[in-house]
């Protein structure tokens, strides 16, 4: 009563009235910032996106660069060697002498050294093509060539007055086994330097890939695979006999890392086992040499 005589009644009602619309002017406000917020969220994740992928786009640009420059860097010479004309390299590269720390010998397996990288410079992705090899290069340009030992020493870089290249590395020396593994045949020699000593060979009874006969392909894929397994067991036992200072064990990819070897090799050697094994020597000690 006393409010309605004063005028509070109606002053009440227009503060109320100005409060909802306060609030509603707030809320609305709160959510417009809440948008801006999220907006401003998306907008710093869009952009960090935007430089992600620019970097992205930059650096496969940069390696199609490569690709192309690396595509216009040839191979001065190429080609794979053996027996005389491996010697005849070898004795060359043996008798290059420079002064002190001028000639740089290099084993590189995966990653190339950094003093490889500043001796070749622009031709230092040849070295990548041609891995793993051992490099030979001095500091004046003269001589620049990669070598992919047979058996390769662990990864190394030395700087000395000739090439450090151990015979070994490149042709049959001493005494050591050669064993040719594939999923039906086997073959061991044992080897004076080039000269074959010791003979062991024989085929096992494998099923063939082609000659599933009555049998489902699960049933077939399961018995040759037994077939295999014993046929390397018997590897096994015949190369736990063998007398030698090394071992080597070429043939099938799927097979040679099965065995305890000095080094192991793919090498495509088909027909009979003492025919086979003779193909086998000559491609596991065929050497590539890359003029870089």
């Amino acid at each position: 009563m006393l409010d309605d005589l004063l005028g509070r009644t109606a002053l009440k009602e227009r503060i109320a009235e100005l409060e909802d619309e306060r609030d509603r002017l707030q809320a609305q406000l709160d959510a417009e910032s809440d948008r801006r917020a999220d907006a401003a969220s998306a907008r710093q994740e869009a952009e960090e996106r935007v430089n992600r992928l620019e970097d992205r786009i930059a650096d496969l640009k940069g390696k199609v660069d490569a690709e192309h420059e690396t595509a216009d860097i040839g191979f001065r010479h190429r080609e794979t060697v053996r027996a005389g004309r491996l010697d005849e390299i070898d004795g060359r590269l043996t008798s290059f002498e420079g002064s002190e720390e001028t000639v740089l010998t290099a084993f590189v397996d995966d990653e190339v050294p950094d003093d490889v990288r500043e001796l070749l410079g622009d031709r230092t992705p040849l070295v990548s093509r041609a891995a793993p090899c051992l490099v030979c290069a001095d500091d004046a340009g003269l001589l620049a060539v990669a070598i992919r030992p047979p058996v390769a020493p662990d990864p190394f870089v030395e700087w000395n007055a000739t090439p450090r290249i151990d015979r070994e590395w490149l042709a049959p020396t001493g005494r050591f086994a050669l064993a040719l593994v594939r999923s039906d045949v086997f073959a061991v020699g044992v080897y004076e330097g080039d000269e074959r000593v010791e003979y062991d060979g024989f085929e096992s009874d494998v099923k063939s890939d082609h000659s599933k006969g009555g049998f489902s392909q699960a049933r077939f894929e399961r018995l040759r695979d037994e077939q295999i397994a014993d046929h390397v067991e018997k590897c096994e036992d015949a190369l736990a006999a063998i007398d030698a200072d090394r071992l080597y064990v070429v043939g099938d990819r799927r097979l040679v890392s099965e065995f305890d070897a000095d080094v192991t090799a793919a090498v495509d050697a088909t027909g009979k086992p003492r025919a086979a094994l003779e193909d086998a020597f000559e491609d596991f000690w065929t050497v590539p040499v890359y003029g870089l």
